[in-house]
């Protein structure tokens, strides 16, 4: 019996993705427990898998397999399969195999080259890496774009945020400068004539740290079955649906930052966890693009979990957990910590208002960059500039400046305007789903975070890739990606 040309793409397509899923797991073992002594093999390793699923998806009749399986009677489903699969394919066949394998080696020595560089607070050391990374990956755009007929950076923004444009952005992101420098004045004004945030004086020891990050994955109902948590240089969520790996990172003088690190990582992990069951392994099954994913982090760490009801809920947990108790520890002086507006240094620790900001600056240095406008040695002074421009403030060294995150190190240029696009879309999905079910605040308020689940996954998460991002937010808000909603939460949260 013959076997129809969809199923035998099908069938390709679940063997390229356990390669791609065994390269997730390999670079999350890299960034959180592989012994220093064995970057060198696992270099060879990384850059030896990718250059086999490149083949994979490269292959001579993948090509003819596609056109015939457009040929076959498809359901929906299939057909946004096949969809997403061609996607893939013309970004695999637009760049040789040399090309994706001396990528993968850089980036990976790149990154490593960062974890030191960045605790000896060394820019010269990475910067000629950086730059060589920085190279290869112009030569991707240049190459796409070409093919695409798109700019580069679109070529590049487009793996992150499929049909994502910079014109699209730009219009977003203006209308975000226009409203949020006033509205971080006004915010700080305000803050400045009520009792300042108490602090919360430590040590915090990492073991009481991680008791309470493990009750609140399962608060946030964490499938322990199916992830792990772990501690990395920079928190991250790797590895597979059914595998998810999330990472924090601990500090003694402050458990805020690890707990919503936690928080942050888990939306990712829900995410993938909630992806359609049914298809695994195929290209629709896979999260639609970053922006989606950012808003689930973002959803679960800036709208659910700072929320006046889950600090109450959170309150005493912490002061459980590290055994404090008085005012600072109480649930007001909580509050005022976790929604306390004052311009910072690193983008992981910013509060909601000044956080776009720090994504602006990144979204301008990239776009400079792969227009080789921006060469890697005068990064520290634009990053300089831009924060004094931005934010207010200049940061002292390059280890809390243009080092302080993995991505560029890692190789992902076009990745950054997606964690702002995803906080729209996240105070957008969490309006939404709080209007059409009133059970979900007071759930959250007594650590219940099953309604919320309930409405994000059929209109979130088990669509996968079947919509475009627009698509899938117009059905569950009615309304395209937008900065309304996100102007709305922001007002209602620090001014109101």
């Amino acid at each position: 019996m013959s076997t129809s040309a969809y199923a035998r793409l099908e069938d390709r397509f679940r063997r390229l993705s356990a390669v791609q899923g065994a390269l997730a797991v390999l670079h999350w073992d890299s960034a959180a427990v592989m012994p220093a002594g064995g970057a060198e093999t696992r270099g060879e390793q990384i850059a030896t898998l990718t250059v086999i699923a490149h083949d994979m998806l490269t292959a001579p009749e993948m090509a003819d397999l596609m056109d015939m399986a457009a040929a076959d009677e498809l359901e929906p489903w299939q057909a946004a399969n096949l969809a997403e699969a061609r996607r893939q394919w013309r970004h695999a066949t637009a760049i040789g195999p040399d090309l994706v394998e001396a990528i993968a080696r850089q980036s990976h020595e790149t990154e490593l080259a960062w974890r030191t560089a960045r605790a000896a607070n060394d820019f010269a050391s990475l910067a000629p890496r950086l730059q060589a990374l920085l190279d290869l990956v112009r030569q991707v755009a240049t190459t796409k774009a070409d093919i695409f007929g798109l700019s580069p950076y679109d070529a590049l923004l487009d793996e992150y945020e499929p049909g994502g444009r910079s014109a699209t952005i730009d219009v977003l992101f203006a209308e975000l400068g226009d409203f949020l420098p006033e509205l971080r004045g006004r915010v700080i004004e305000r803050q400045a004539a009520l009792p300042p945030a108490l602090a919360l004086d430590g040590p915090f020891a990492v073991e009481d740290q991680r008791r309470l990050a493990d009750r609140i994955l399962d608060v946030l109902q964490f499938d322990r079955n199916h992830g792990r948590l772990d501690v990395s240089h920079h928190p991250f969520t790797g590895g597979v649906p059914d595998d998810v790996r999330i990472t924090t990172r601990y500090a003694t003088s402050d458990f805020t930052r690890s707990l919503m690190g936690v928080v942050h990582e888990t939306g990712h992990a829900q995410y993938e966890r909630g992806l359609p069951v049914a298809w695994r392994g195929q290209p629709v099954g896979n999260a639609r693009g970053m922006t989606l994913h950012e808003s689930q982090s973002l959803l679960f760490e800036m709208q659910a979990c700072r929320t006046p009801e889950f600090i109450r809920f959170l309150a005493p947990l912490i002061r459980e957990t590290f055994g404090r108790d008085g005012e600072a520890f109480g649930e007001a002086n909580l509050r005022r910590v976790y929604h306390r507006v004052s311009p910072g240094l690193i983008r992981v620790d910013a509060d909601e208002v000044c956080y776009p900001s720090h994504v602006i600056l990144r979204y301008r240095l990239e776009r400079a960059m792969i227009a080789d406008e921006l060469r890697v040695a005068d990064l520290p002074g634009a990053w300089a500039e831009g924060m004094q421009s931005l934010l207010g403030i200049t940061p002292p060294d390059d280890a809390d400046g243009c080092m302080q995150d993995i991505h560029w190190p890692g190789g992902s240029f076009g990745y950054f305007p997606t964690y702002t696009l995803g906080a729209m879309a996240a105070a957008q999905l969490f309006a939404a789903a709080t209007a059409a079910d009133d059970a979900i605040l007071p759930g959250i308020a007594e650590g219940d975070f099953k309604p919320l689940l309930a409405w994000l996954r059929p209109n979130v998460h088990e669509k996968g890739s079947s919509r475009t991002t627009d698509d899938i937010l117009t059905e569950a808000t009615g309304l395209p990606l937008g900065t309304a909603a996100f102007r709305r939460h922001l007002e209602r949260r620090y001014l109101d």
